[in-house]
């Protein structure tokens, strides 16, 4: 029962502020032209001061397990080649591959990550999210950039690497996290006065970093309610195929590949209860919100990506219990 609650009120509010979003828009008080506009602030502006932040926050790197660190990274990399080769096989437009292969490998690890963890296992699980924060939002951020541009073509019908380069190079929230990442490493080179380092942004540029925050703690709500604005129940029939396929991948098979994995090789492992939650959170999680956004922004097919952050917003209630109840009689949490 308690696994149950801990799935529950993981999801429930991302469904509830989805409906709220909703409910604006069929009583008209925002239009699709607001909801378009509000997707290019939580793009260019508020997810990369969220990503920002998040990576800005790890403390120490200097404790990494980077056993679990390198079995999560295979996984995601795993996960992504074959998702690309599911698309390929089973799917015919283009628009829609790019948001299907997104939705198998990217969850909503940035935004219920962390909660999730600590909820199934302590601050010890929370602490390795905010490490595993590091590595997996830079590989999921470009890997999206790369699925959502790898089936464009160019003027001659062909794929354009330059463009998915480009794309990767002036993606926002991929610079917000260089930055990020570059940040933190400077800082540990920062000389230490009287038990604190010399320089902190947090500290010594609060009239700065305060506001960043504030923005930063846009993006999640924001997203939410933009989706919630531009879902349309009526393209459900007609994309019915692909939101059973891409929500399958996400709240099925990659979690059934990725958790016999570690249970195969959890010997390996001496701190799997710890790990454990942070593997949920980041392969067992619905499809990323921010996904929505880069579709919409990187002319994917953003009615689909809607659909399927929704529906496996559903369906991974059902799917994290019973993850959670099985390992919870395996002893491994």
């Amino acid at each position: 029962m308690d696994a149950l609650i801990f799935a529950i009120n993981a999801i429930l509010p991302i469904i509830i502020l989805f409906l709220f979003g909703f409910i604006l828009k069929h009583f008209n008080f925002f239009d699709r032209i607001f909801f378009n506009q509000l997707n290019k602030y939580i793009f260019r502006i508020a997810l990369p001061a969220l990503l920002f932040y998040k990576i800005y926050t790890i403390e120490n790197l200097a404790d990494i397990n980077w056993d679990l660190i390198a079995f999560s990274i295979i996984c995601l990399f795993v996960v992504f080649i074959l998702g690309l080769i599911s698309v390929l096989i089973f799917v015919k437009d283009d628009r829609k591959k790019g948001v299907i292969l997104q939705a198998v490998f990217r969850s909503n690890f940035g935004l219920i990550g962390l909660p999730l963890a600590e909820s199934i296992g302590g601050i010890a699980a929370g602490q390795f999210v905010a490490v595993l924060f590091a590595f997996a939002i830079p590989l999921n951020n470009v890997l999206a950039v790369i699925a959502l541009t790898m089936f464009q073509k160019d003027d001659q019908g062909k794929i354009s690497i330059r463009l998915m380069l480009k794309n990767m190079i002036t993606n926002p929230l991929i610079i917000a996290v260089i930055v990020g990442v570059v940040v933190i490493v400077m800082r540990g080179f920062m000389p230490v006065v009287g038990g604190e380092i010399a320089f902190s942004i947090a500290r010594d540029l609060q009239v700065f970093y305060k506001p960043m925050t504030w923005i930063a703690n846009t993006a999640t709500p924001l997203a939410l309610i933009a989706l919630g604005g531009q879902f349309e129940l009526s393209v459900i029939k007609s994309l019915a195929k692909d939101i059973i396929h891409g929500t399958l991948w996400r709240i099925a098979i990659v979690p059934g590949l990725v958790f016999t994995a570690a249970y195969l090789l959890r010997n390996r492992f001496p701190d799997i209860a710890i790990a454990l939650p942070a593997l949920i959170a980041l392969f067992a999680t619905p499809v990323a919100v921010s996904s929505v956004i880069m579709a919409h922004e990187m002319h994917g097919d953003e009615q689909l990506a809607g659909q399927l952050v929704v529906w496996t917003s559903i369906g991974s209630v059902f799917t994290i219990f019973i993850i959670i109840v099985i390992f919870k009689n395996l002893g491994m949490l």
